[in-house]
């Protein structure tokens, strides 16, 4: 049998469907039905149940598939370190990240990258939801958070740090604020998004972490909006530095705690590169990776100093 087909057999598992893995390969149903029944009639065991409604891996399917998979991608990665010193990477790298980290950090670097491997091509998918990626076939997401949790790899990008801030005329028309228990009676401007909403971290050197609540007229589902609207001096914001160095640099924003550590869920947070859980990482990806370390890296030290 050959390698197609078993690659065939083993989308079929990860999709869940015969009609999920057809739709990625472009294919009838009915074509990747007749390759599964082919390879079940060469290997003599039944690889799937099959009903109307749904497909399930049999024992000895399982058996089979989970001895399978890393063979495959072990073919395939040393297929691309044989090609790594005559090729550039190629294909179709789709990678997803936030609206505000895909604006203000992956779109304004992607020139370079793109001169750098113009044979790989991006599908960016800027979404503040944070996407399945075997559901929805991404290679590389990007996202902010603590330490990730889950079955997927990770590895950190560029650690970030939150600001309090508010702009100079929401300052000048509001009373003084000197600590962050100040910010009870102020409007505050949230994010709308679980978890996010009702309170604000905060410490000073070695002392205990402590939070406050906060409360204000609005809510707004992503952090340019937010920005925005801290600009506009629509009330006091907490926001990545990484969007708002340069507000603070030319004045529009002014940070309310300097002396201050401060966030939304957990102090440690970073963007991080996430990808499938497998063994074989793709060029393409692993390029990618490399590049938005280096590039981001770089960035975040020339926006501080």
């Amino acid at each position: 049998m050959d390698i197609t087909s078993l690659k065939t057999v083993l989308l079929v598992q990860t999709r869940g469907s015969i009609a999920a893995a057809s739709r990625v390969l472009d294919l009838d149903p009915s074509s990747v039905s007749r390759i599964v029944a082919t390879v079940e009639a060469e290997l003599g065991i039944r690889l799937f149940q099959r009903t109307t409604r749904r497909l399930t891996v049999t024992e000895e399917g399982q058996a089979y598939l989970q001895r399978l998979a890393p063979l495959i991608d072990e073919m395939d990665a040393a297929k691309e370190e044989a090609q790594r010193h005559r090729l550039q990477p190629t294909g179709l790298l789709r990678m997803t990240a936030s609206v505000a980290f895909c604006d203000q950090m992956i779109i304004p670097v992607l020139p370079d990258f793109q001169k750098r491997f113009p044979e790989i091509t991006i599908d960016l998918q800027s979404c503040d939801r944070n996407l399945d990626l075997v559901e929805n076939e991404i290679d590389l997401a990007v996202r902010l958070a603590p330490t990730p949790q889950g079955d997927l790899i990770s590895t950190r990008l560029v650690q970030t740090h939150y600001r309090v801030v508010a702009s100079p005329d929401y300052l000048k028309a509001k009373q003084a604020i000197k600590d962050p228990t100040d910010l009870a009676a102020h409007n505050c401007l949230r994010f709308a998004l679980p978890g996010l909403q009702n309170s604000w971290c905060f410490q000073k050197g070695d002392a205990a972490p402590f939070e406050i609540d906060v409360s204000g007229n609005l809510l707004i589902s992503n952090a340019l909006g937010l920005r925005k609207a801290a600009c506009m001096g629509q009330g006091i914001a907490i926001l990545a530095d990484w969007l708002i160095q340069r507000d603070l640099k030319e004045g529009k924003l002014i940070e309310l705690f300097p002396d201050h550590h401060c966030s939304i869920t957990d102090f440690e947070t970073s963007a991080w590169a996430l990808y499938p859980n497998r063994s074989y990482l793709p060029r393409k990806v692993r390029v990618m990776i490399d590049f938005l370390r280096e590039s981001l890296g770089a960035k975040v030290l020339a926006a501080t100093a």
